[in-house]
């Protein structure tokens, strides 16, 4: 059974948001799961000069197939809590690539 990712997605000018949890210096990039309504995120990258940040938008657009000029980072610079946003995908589309990534993951 594929387990169900409680965050939500929201499509507005042109692109899908979400929130993410972001947890920085990991040993490895990788989704971890759901928290509330955002999806968690392991980053392999420390949270100083930005570094944390570009991990994330590096991350992201690995595991949706999408090149990272695609992706922003529309708030949270310095914060754990951040809002995602994707264009060139479907809020399904998005939905499904971040299930598989949760569910690909090593147990």
């Amino acid at each position: 059974m594929v387990p169900e990712l409680a965050m939500k997605l929201l499509e507005k000018d042109g692109a899908v948001r979400f929130e993410v949890h972001a947890k920085p210096r990991a040993k490895k990039s990788r989704v971890v799961g759901e928290r509330g309504d955002a999806v968690e995120i392991s980053l392999a990258a420390p949270p100083v000069d930005g570094a944390a940040n570009e991990e994330l938008l590096r991350f992201v657009g690995k595991v949706l197939g999408v090149p990272k000029r695609d992706i922003e980072l529309v708030r949270g610079d310095a914060s754990r809590e951040k809002l995602v946003a994707v264009t060139g995908l479907s809020a399904v589309e998005v939905e499904a690539r971040l299930r598989a990534a949760f569910c690909d993951r090593p147990t």
